[in-house]
């Protein structure tokens, strides 16, 4: 395992752990404390997060193959996050998606986030991003856009270029 987490980091991950009665209780903040800094997590984050809280690897990579918010992958510069629960999926958001991985060269059937060769563009299905009746939603890093067609989400790309 070879993880170089900053001592300012591992610091910070040693004060939440801290606030937790059990260690395996900090295990999402300190996940969420290593994507924010590398901007995903490795095999190597999650194997170090388990050692840090006496965890066998696999309790670790439950959480990050659960929860929708944690990447195994690096994510470009603006991520567009497409929403595929049953409303959107009704309102047009598999058709969004495969407008975006069209217009970015990204297959739109390959499963979890796809990054551009350059980096720059991510694009993911997620799950409910709690706007069902103004479907299909997007966000883009933080923003979030309601009732999206193709043509809007070309202007968002155009933004973003």
């Amino acid at each position: 395992m070879s993880l170089a987490v900053p001592p300012a980091l591992e610091a910070e991950i040693d004060t939440l752990i801290s606030h937790y009665p059990q260690r395996r209780s900090a295990s999402l903040m300190i996940l969420h404390a290593l994507q924010d800094h590398f901007g995903w997590l490795s095999q190597e984050a999650i194997e170090w997060t388990a050692a840090k809280l006496g965890l066998q690897p696999i309790n670790v990579l439950e959480l990050v193959t659960f929860y929708p918010m944690f990447r195994q992958a690096p994510a470009g510069k603006f991520q567009f996050k497409v929403c595929r629960t049953l409303s959107c999926a009704l309102g047009g958001g598999h058709a969004l998606h495969g407008h975006l991985c069209q217009k970015l060269g990204l297959d739109p059937h390959k499963h979890g986030i796809q990054t551009t060769p350059d980096g720059k563009f991510s694009v993911e299905f997620v799950e409910c991003l709690a706007s069902c009746g103004r479907a299909p939603v997007l966000m883009v890093n933080e923003a979030f856009h309601e009732a999206v067609t193709p043509d809007q989400a070309e202007a968002l790309l155009s933004q973003c270029r």
